[in-house]
């Protein structure tokens, strides 16, 4: 299950408040509750899949009341470690006046975002990237994350001959953050590496 199912299954939109993914839950838990439905193996399941995703959901969305913490995290794109041609690293800025919660969130999206990608999960990383920039719409550090995403979805999918597939998730790379030069080039290679393949195949 991904966060998107997950917001689905809670009859919302990507990047919607704790309060609000809160208060859907309860609502549908009660009406899919199996105290409420006995002998209803549908809404049992239903009542199930609706706790995991609010489970889900509840590790990158943070209450209202925790506090973020005071040190901002780097970004750590050098971690992932890639055998092919070097993935565009983003120039790490301060995004203006974040509240705390839109800052807990950022970050702790992020680290899910690096395990989606440390795992090569490219749909996953791509969806839950584009429900942050959703919310976060004027970061760059967001915007750069989910072109980076774009970028090696684009990758992979050349690596398995998908080329038409990987020439649009590169150009989306390169419209979702086009004043990244560093980006711009690579993705620019990675287009002409695929001309090369198509040539000689």
């Amino acid at each position: 299950m991904d966060f998107g199912d997950c917001y689905r299954l809670l009859g919302l939109r990507a990047g919607a408040s704790f309060i609000d993914i809160k208060a859907s839950y309860r609502r549908l838990a009660q009406q899919y509750h199996p105290d409420i439905n006995p002998n209803d193996q549908q809404a049992k399941d239903k009542f199930i899949a609706l706790t995991e995703a609010y489970k889900l959901l509840l590790q990158v969305i943070p209450p209202p009341e925790v506090k973020a913490k005071s040190s901002q995290p780097p970004f750590a794109g050098e971690e992932i470690k890639f055998k092919q041609p070097e993935v565009a690293k983003p120039v790490k800025q301060k995004p203006p006046h974040l509240s705390e919660i839109e800052h807990q969130l950022k970050w702790k999206t992020y680290e899910q975002l690096q395990r989606f990608l440390q795992a090569k999960q490219f749909p996953q990383a791509i969806s839950l990237a584009e429900a942050l920039q959703q919310r976060l719409s004027n970061d760059a550090e967001v915007r750069q994350w989910l072109a980076i995403s774009y970028q090696l979805w684009g990758r992979s999918l050349m690596a398995q001959k998908q080329m038409l597939k990987a020439r649009i998730y590169l150009q989306k790379a390169l419209k979702t953050d086009p004043l990244n030069r560093s980006l711009w080039n690579q993705v620019q290679r990675d287009l002409q590496r695929m001309e090369t393949i198509s040539a000689s195949s």
